[in-house]
């Protein structure tokens, strides 16, 4: 799964380029704005420093996104007998417990628990990858945890 490319649904890869032009719009801001002036002393003058570190964040920031988004690969629904199975681009209803749980299986970028995300590299994404409706799956991270899976949609 791991092999160079960074998994990303339509939504996430939207997100990432309107950060990239977002950040192109500042940077091209600050570049017009222009640097405060350094002062030839000992000291150099704080307000120049804070400039040129913002400046390199942000340039830093865009090389990320620019390299993301250049090495994106949208995740497709499963085609076949693969639909059946848990993949990228999964929603995935599970019992844990005798508690009904569901999230959306996703790459690594994306993934946010508290959206009800999770990696396809987590430990439980791990788990749950190919596995299909009915399967119960168990997962060591950190206390043994049953999931049967209940529901697939793509």
């Amino acid at each position: 799964m791991s092999d160079g490319k960074f998994y990303l649904t339509k939504e996430g890869l939207e997100k990432f380029e309107q950060e990239f032009k977002h950040l192109l719009a500042l940077k091209q801001e600050k570049a017009h704005t222009g640097a405060p002036v350094a002062f030839h002393s000992e000291e150099l003058d704080i307000e120049f420093v804070s400039f040129k570190e913002d400046l390199e964040l942000l340039e830093g920031r865009i090389n990320e996104l620019d390299y993301i988004i250049k090495n994106a690969e949208l995740i497709q629904p499963p085609k076949g007998q693969e639909i059946g199975k848990v993949n990228l681009g999964a929603k995935i209803e599970v019992e844990v417990d005798s508690k009904p749980d569901e999230f959306m299986m996703v790459g690594t970028l994306e993934a946010n628990p508290n959206e009800g995300k999770i990696s396809n590299e987590s430990p439980v994404g791990k788990a749950l990858f190919g596995h299909r409706v009915g399967d119960i799956v168990l997962v060591n991270s950190p206390a043994k945890v049953a999931f049967k899976i209940k529901k697939i949609t793509y």
